[in-house]
């Protein structure tokens, strides 16, 4: 099970650490090509949560943030032990919103730095804890729905 406590850290590390280089290696707003018209890195700051919503509710966030890494890990102590894909889901989850915290708590924005331009559409600029985050929700929902596909077909 500690396993997966290790995988939330490595995803907070790996986070934190780009996080760290952005702000100290660019200027605010500044864009590298990494492939030209398509992915940039780009030094950006975030008061929200996705796409910008809720800018500036910090207590919130703070708030919903210590909820739902008590419940995951709750949850993974009690419900996911021996479930491989169901504790990798909720490890990145829980490490996706540990590092947007430690942002939210120490900078009161979230560094944002994966620039996509895809078929002319600008996606929101987003960074490593967002990615796991989105991952783990998938993962999530994936190993959800084959659980209850299971338990319909063994009724």
């Amino acid at each position: 099970m500690y396993i997966y406590y290790l995988l939330a850290i490595l995803v907070i590390g790996l986070d934190q650490w780009t996080k760290w280089l952005i702000v100290k290696k660019m200027d605010l707003y500044e864009s590298i090509p990494v492939i030209d018209g398509f992915f940039h890195l780009t030094s950006h700051r975030n008061r929200g949560a996705a796409w910008g919503i809720l800018e500036g509710k910090m207590f919130f966030f703070y708030v919903v943030t210590i909820v739902v890494v008590a419940g995951i890990v709750y949850y993974m102590q009690k419900h996911a032990k021996g479930n491989r894909p169901l504790s990798v889901s909720l490890a990145l989850i829980l490490g996706g919103a540990i590092g947007n915290f430690i942002d939210r708590a120490t900078r009161k924005e979230v560094v944002d730095f994966f620039d996509f331009n895809i078929f002319g559409y600008h996606y929101p600029i987003f960074n490593i804890a967002d990615s796991a985050l989105v991952i783990g929700i998938v993962m999530l929902l994936i190993v959800s729905f084959i659980e209850e596909r299971k338990k319909g077909k063994a009724s």
